[in-house]
């Protein structure tokens, strides 16, 4: 591992743990086993940093639902998609999903647009299914934006608490987070295990990790 990544992984367990504004340089130099003055050259300012970690996470997590849903004209099939792309995601990178997640106040405006337009693009995925979907009559509500705020919220969630010691393997986790949101827009239909499958290949993929 070269230094730079040394300084990324180090940003990332004390940011997700200890939060941005809990993180002092001397603690970032100290994990990554360099000194402050060291430290600058491989990361800029602290919110420099933090801006690279978010956005290519984001990045890779919007690659993912592209790749996962390419080709996908069935709501059904990309809604079941999506959530199971974002458990597996959120199980295998905790940290750096939970720095995703609750360090967006942490940016100054300029970087904040930046890194919500990222979200923004990767949520709109969700919106789209959902919309697709009850427009054609397979999903039920009459607040599709909450609902999807509301199911990503409950997928993102996965970061906190999921073990690979738990009674579920992945695959079960996110085949039942599928269906629990499909249910949740009073659809009884399951995520395919074919979708399943390529799924967890993208994220092997993206990430470069087995799943």
């Amino acid at each position: 591992m070269n230094t730079r990544e040394r300084v990324r992984q180090a940003a990332v367990k004390l940011f997700a743990t200890k939060g941005f504004h809990g993180t002092g340089i001397r603690d970032l130099a100290q994990e990554a086993d360099l000194s402050s003055a060291s430290l600058y050259h491989y990361m800029g300012t602290k919110e420099d940093l933090l801006v690279a970690i978010m956005n290519e996470s984001l990045r890779r997590l919007l690659d993912a639902a592209e790749l996962a849903t390419a080709g996908l004209a069935d709501p059904v099939s990309r809604l079941g998609s999506l959530v199971a792309l974002h458990v597996l995601a959120h199980a295998i990178q905790p940290d750096d999903t939970r720095v995703v997640d609750n360090e967006v106040h942490a940016l100054t405006p300029g970087a904040r647009a930046e890194v919500v337009a990222l979200r923004d693009a990767y949520e709109r995925l969700w919106a789209d299914a959902i919309e697709d979907g009850v427009a054609a009559g397979v999903f039920h509500t009459g607040q599709p934006s909450v609902t999807r705020l509301a199911l990503v919220e409950m997928c993102s969630g996965v970061a906190r608490w999921y073990s690979p010691h738990g009674p579920l393997t992945l695959d079960q986790l996110a085949s039942h987070y599928a269906e629990l949101a499909l249910r949740a827009l009073g659809c009884t239909r399951r995520l395919d295990v074919t979708a399943l499958q390529n799924c967890r290949e993208v994220v092997s993929g993206v990430w470069r990790v087995p799943v």
